[in-house]
C-alpha cells in the first residue's frame, strides 16, 4: 500500500481501533447494570427470578401497627336501656256541632259543657274553641248523569242553591261524576268560575253513576289538603258499577280525617210519582228498594263524618237547606285531645261527644222566650290511628 493509499484509509482504521478498545468496556457496564436490576426488589416485595417473584416475607408481628383502643364505654344508670325513643303522641280534632231539634245552632257553649270518649274512655281535651262564621274549604261533588233527567235537573239546580251562599274567601271545587269524576272547576274563590262550571253541565253523555268510585277520588284528593274540609253530595244515592264496593268507600272515610260529608238526595218528587203509579200489588217496587238502600247510603256517609243528610221532597226547600248547610259548616265547636292510647295501630277508634252541665248533671237549653230546648250533638264517629312507620 502506498503512503498515499495509506493516508486514504487512515481514518476508517483509527474508527476500526477505537471501537475495538471501547466493546469490553462496555459490555463490562451492561452486566454491572443487569446485576444491580436483578438485586433490585421487584414491586411485589420479594426477589425476582426467570418467573417473576418468588416470595414475599412475612411482616413481623412487631411490624404490625397496634389496634385502635376500643371507644370507652358509656355506663348508663342501672336499669336504664342505652338508648332513647322520642314518640309524638298525636292530636286528635273533633268539630262538634250542637243543634236544636229543628237544626238551629246553639252556640256560647264552654269547654266544661263537653265530654268526649275514644272507645268509651274519657279524654282530657286540649283546647277548646267556638267557630264562628269561619270560611269554608268545599267541593261539590254533583252526579251528571243520563240515567234519570229528573234526578240530573235536581242536582244542577240544587248545585246553583249551594253556590249563592258562598262568601268572598270561601274555596270551592266543583266535580261531577258519571263513568267517572271530572274537575269542572279546580278550588277557586271567584263565585262566578263556580257558576260558569255548572252552566257547563248541560247535556249528560252517560248514562253510569259511579258514586262510590268518585267519592273516594274526591277523599283522596282532599286528604292532601290541610285543614277542615267538606263534601257537598248532590246525588241520587244510586251506584250502578263503581270499581270498589260499599265496604271500601266507608274504609276510606274511617281513613280520611278531617273531612265532613253533607248529602243531599235528589229525585224525590220523580220517586213519590212512581211509587203512586207502580202496578206492584205487594210492598214497594223493586226500583223503591234501590231508593231506599241509596238513602240509607247517603245518610251514613254524612252521619260517619260529623255531617248530615238532606232529603228534600219539595224544590221550595232547596234555600233553607243550603244555608243550613252553610251555617252549620262555618260555626262549630273545635275540639282537640291527646288519646290516652297513643298506638298508631291502624285501628277505627269510636268517638262519642256527651253534653253536660257545670256541675256535672243534664244541659238544659233554653231559646230567647224561655223554652227548653234538647240540644243534639253531631260528631264525627271516630277515626283510624295509621299505621306506625317502620
Amino acid at each position: 500500500m502506498t503512503v498515499p493509499e495509506f493516508r486514504k484509509f487512515a481514518p476508517i482504521l483509527a474508527l476500526v481501533i477505537a471501537l475495538t478498545l471501547a466493546l469490553p468496556a462496555l459490555a463490562q457496564n451492561q452486566n454491572s447494570q443487569q446485576s444491580q436490576q436483578q438485586q433490585a426488589p421487584p414491586e411485589a416485595g420479594g426477589p425476582q427470578g426467570d418467573i417473576g417473584p418468588i416470595i414475599v416475607p412475612k411482616k413481623k408481628p412487631e411490624d404490625e401497627p397496634p389496634p385502635p383502643p376500643p371507644p370507652p364505654k358509656v355506663k348508663n344508670p342501672e336499669g336504664m336501656p342505652e338508648f332513647s325513643l322520642h314518640v309524638d303522641v298525636p292530636v286528635v280534632q273533633v268539630p262538634v256541632l250542637v243543634t236544636t231539634k229543628d237544626g238551629q245552632f246553639i252556640p256560647n257553649l264552654q269547654e266544661d259543657n263537653f265530654k268526649i270518649f275514644e272507645d268509651g274512655v274519657p279524654q282530657k281535651i286540649s283546647t277548646f274553641k267556638q267557630q264562628s262564621d269561619a270560611p269554608i274549604t268545599a267541593v261539590m261533588l254533583i252526579e251528571f248523569s243520563a240515567r234519570n233527567y229528573y234526578f240530573m235537573v235536581d242536582a244542577i239546580r240544587d248545585s246553583y242553591y249551594f253556590a249563592n251562599t258562598l262568601k268572598k274567601d270561601d274555596w270551592i271545587a266543583v266535580i261531577s261524576y258519571d263513568m267517572k269524576p271530572t274537575i269542572v272547576a279546580d278550588f277557586t274563590q271567584n263565585k262566578q268560575e263556580v257558576f260558569g262550571a255548572l252552566n257547563s253541565l248541560r247535556i249528560p253523555m252517560f248514562s253510569e253513576a259511579n258514586l262510590f268510585d268518585a267519592l273516594y277520588d274526591t277523599l283522596d284528593r282532599l286528604d292532601r289538603i290541610e285543614g277542615r274540609k267538606y263534601v257537598i253530595l248532590i246525588a241520587s244515592g244510586l251506584d250502578t258499577f263503581s270499581r270498589i264496593n260499599y265496604d271500601k268507600i266507608l274504609k276510606k272515610i274511617k281513613e280520611t280525617p278531617n273531612v265532613g260529608i253533607f248529602t243531599i238526595s235528589t229525585g224525590a218528587a220523580y220517586r213519590i210519582w212512581m211509587e203512586a203509579h207502580s202496578n206492584m200489588g205487594y210492598g214497594p217496587p223493586i226500583a223503591e228498594l234501590n231508593y231506599l238502600q241509596a238513602d240509607n247510603e247517603m245518610n251514613t256517609f254524612a252521619k260517619m263524618t260529623g255531617g248530615r243528610w238532606y232529603h228534600p221532597t219539595f224544590e221550595g226547600e232547596m234555600p233553607d237547606i243550603f244555608k243550613d248547610i252553610a251555617f252549620n259548616i262555618r260555626n262549630q265547636y273545635i275540639i282537640t285531645y291527646k288519646p290516652t292510647n297513643s298506638k298508631q295501630d291502624g285501628t277505627f277508634r269510636k268517638l262519642k261527644v256527651e253534653l253536660q252541665a257545670p256541675d256535672g248533671g243534664s244541659l238544659t237549653v233554653k231559646d230567647q222566650h224561655g223554652k227548653t230546648l234538647k240540644p243534639n250533638v253531631i260528631a264525627r264517629e271516630g277515626y283510624t290511628a295509621k299505621h306506625e312507620v317502620e
